[in-house]
């Protein structure tokens, strides 16, 4: 079973396992798995990162919580934290080994750890968020996972750039988005000259920052297949995923308001995603994939989904 640390400042309970993170492990039927990074968005997920809800707040930082508040809307702690610990518990019993940093006053979003650090398959890239209240949470997050293990890869030291706003699509291919708000140009590139160092091919998507990440609007579901909001993704965008072999399973634009795109594949066609997403949903599953479904209301009323709450730090390739 694994352990929930939510105590704050307790960094002795910041992550507690049984296992090591990296080099061989041994998997079903006795052969040996490999959890070392993350080379792609959908390959099985061996472990992920999240942080504990407990100064959880709608900051009117995107569309999606400035509508929250002007409906009215709060959050509960309570109620945040209890929809936190069933997502890790599901994750738990879908064989994903799930491990918790906690919350530190001040940082009421880091619980979408997400957008501030991101494994790469040479290790720990430390991320440079936009939002003026996000900036403390990358070095935080990062000297928890360096502390437990983790290789570190580098940092990002010019411009922004949010992980909702990257996808590791395949081994060899990332997609970078650029609104020019949460990340810019100048990250964009920087991360791009990272990936494109080692041989792989990057490329940058700009889109308009009224839809907060990438994430929000394109979300790899599969190998081969995309969850992604067609009225608004720019068409050449849409034939390059195409020429890729890349499948648009298509959301619409009130769909992807709600998260409807935002998802986390667990690899194996198993899907982790918003309960109240269930036209979304039920198209995943007449695909063939097994669909996990989430109650994340408290999350999502703040503008992020499951993907943007989960911060993979192992895969198998």
């Amino acid at each position: 079973m694994f352990s929930h640390a939510y105590e704050e400042g307790r960094r002795d309970l910041i992550i507690r396992r049984e296992q090591p993170l990296f080099g061989d492990q041994m998997g079903g039927g006795g052969q040996p798995k490999t959890a070392s990074g993350v080379s792609s968005e959908t390959g099985v997920l061996d472990t992920v990162l999240l942080a504990a809800p407990c100064h959880l707040a709608i900051v009117p930082a995107n569309s999606v919580s400035r509508e929250s508040l002007r409906n009215g809307l709060c959050c509960s702690t309570r109620l945040a934290r209890s929809e936190h610990r069933r997502l890790a518990e599901l994750l738990n019993d879908h064989g994903v080994r799930t491990h918790i940093v906690p919350a530190k006053p001040g940082l009421p979003d880091l619980a979408f750890t997400r957008d501030t650090t991101l494994m790469t398959p040479w290790g720990l890239v430390e991320l440079r968020p936009a939002a003026h209240h996000r900036r403390a949470e990358a070095p935080y997050v990062a000297s928890i996972v360096k502390d437990h293990g983790f290789p570190i890869h580098g940092r990002i030291e010019d411009g922004s750039i949010e992980g909702g706003d990257i996808s590791i699509v395949r081994p060899g291919l990332v997609i970078i988005g650029c609104s020019g708000e949460r990340t810019d140009e100048t990250g964009a590139t920087a991360l791009a000259r990272m990936f494109e160092e080692k041989g792989w091919r990057a490329i940058i998507y700009r889109y308009d920052p009224h839809f907060l990440h990438l994430d929000t609007i394109f979300c790899m579901a599969g190998e081969n297949s995309a969850l992604a909001c067609i009225d608004v993704l720019d068409d050449g965008l849409l034939l390059q995923l195409a020429a890729l072999g890349i499948d648009i399973i298509p959301v619409s634009y009130k769909e992807a308001r709600k998260l409807g795109c935002n998802v986390l594949s667990l690899g194996a066609k198993r899907i982790l995603s918003t309960r109240e997403n269930t036209r979304v949903n039920d198209t995943l599953r007449s695909l063939g994939n097994t669909v996990i479904e989430a109650d994340l209301s408290q999350f999502t009323r703040c503008g992020g989904g499951v993907h943007c709450l989960t911060m993979p730090l192992a895969r198998q390739t």
